[in-house]
């Protein structure tokens, strides 16, 4: 396994982290575990976004550009729903 697969599978594992955290925010029953999983969302969000900004750097996860008109026309399809 090289870095690039490491990366992947953490990155992977931390948006499912993620999910899991956000799903116990949403049903916690009192104030102190809706705090306590929304503090640790916000700590795995940061992580994962700290992964995903150095396999960005090192080209493994390119994004690219898209075209004003596509953006307005995806606005233009949520906006009549």
């Amino acid at each position: 396994m090289n870095d690039r697969d490491l990366m992947e599978n953490m990155l992977m594992l931390e948006k499912g982290a993620c999910e899991l955290f956000m799903h116990g925010t949403i049903e916690s029953s009192s104030t102190d575990v809706h705090q306590t999983f929304n503090t640790s969302l916000n700590a795995s969000l940061r992580l994962q976004d700290e992964i995903y900004s150095k396999m960005q750097s090192k080209g493994w996860y390119p994004t690219e550009q898209v075209q004003q008109c596509k953006i307005n026309e995806v606005k233009q399809k949520f906006a009549q729903a």
